[in-house]
């Protein structure tokens, strides 16, 4: 009976120890060295981050984007808009897009301290003199000169280059002499590209400007309506044009030279 029952008692350890015995593992080989895993955007990522940086698309507004163009200020306050660098050939823009960089232009915060300066120069000259002096007087001064500048830009930019076809965007010569490049630059004041990427004289810039010195008749007291008084507002707003190109063409220089900036 003793002998029957060991047999039992042995019987059953077995058969308890054998399944473990046949689970257990084979050897295991070393693993491979583990390698950080990468976020499968991770590729994604930097292959759209760098096709955006050579198409120099990072950081710019959807206008500029559209037309080509950036807005990088100068000296870090001046608007720039409709300025294109380093590119010769870009599709024309529609109507639209030439009334939004102008509208751009004439709001931007840096319109109202340099029409502000101009108007604290005229009250200084008191020019007009009808409307005196103080706070009042400094209003009408600003909201004149406000007007001058920003009916110039929108013919020049918007209305007379929708209606003939003209491009008013700069484009940056980037190479050359210093002679050579301010030459450019005075010279987009009378010749411009058209829509379809041909050189013609620039209407938009003459005809715009003197339709805005006509136009500021109805808002300069009447002794100011004038021949001589319109001339001088046209002879500003093409002087200040000009000067506007030549900042515009050799801005980039200042920004890499002075300022150690490559890019915008």
């Amino acid at each position: 009976m003793q002998r029957c029952f060991a047999i039992l008692v042995l019987i059953g350890l077995w058969a308890a120890v054998s399944p473990a015995w046949a689970q257990q593992p084979e050897p295991q080989q070393p693993a491979p060295p583990a390698t950080d895993p990468q976020p499968s955007g991770t590729k994604n990522e930097r292959d759209k981050k760098e096709t955006d940086k050579a198409g120099e698309t990072v950081g710019k507004s959807k206008l500029e984007k559209e037309t080509g163009t950036i807005n990088d200020r100068i000296f870090e306050v001046m608007p720039n808009y409709g300025t294109v660098e380093n590119a010769k050939d870009l599709p024309p823009i529609s109507t639209g897009q030439k009334f939004r960089l102008a509208t751009a232009g004439v709001f931007d915060w840096g319109a109202y301290p340099f029409n502000g300066a101009l108007s604290a120069i005229a009250q200084a000259k008191n020019d007009p003199k009808r409307w005196g002096q103080g706070w009042d007087a400094y209003g009408k001064r600003f909201g004149a000169s406000f007007a001058d500048n920003s009916i110039g830009t929108y013919m020049t930019t918007a209305v007379f280059p929708s209606l003939l076809h003209e491009d008013p965007r700069y484009y940056q010569l980037g190479r050359g002499g210093f002679r050579r490049r301010a030459y450019h630059a005075v010279n987009r004041l009378f010749v411009t590209r058209t829509d379809s990427g041909h050189d013609r004289f620039n209407y938009s810039e003459s005809v715009g400007n003197a339709v805005a010195a006509a136009i500021s008749n109805i808002y300069h007291v009447p002794e100011d309506r004038t021949a001589s008084r319109n001339a001088t507002t046209f002879a500003f707003l093409i002087v200040y044009d000009g000067l506007s190109n030549g900042l515009k063409e050799f801005w980039p220089d200042i920004r890499r030279k002075v300022f150690h900036k490559n890019t915008p």
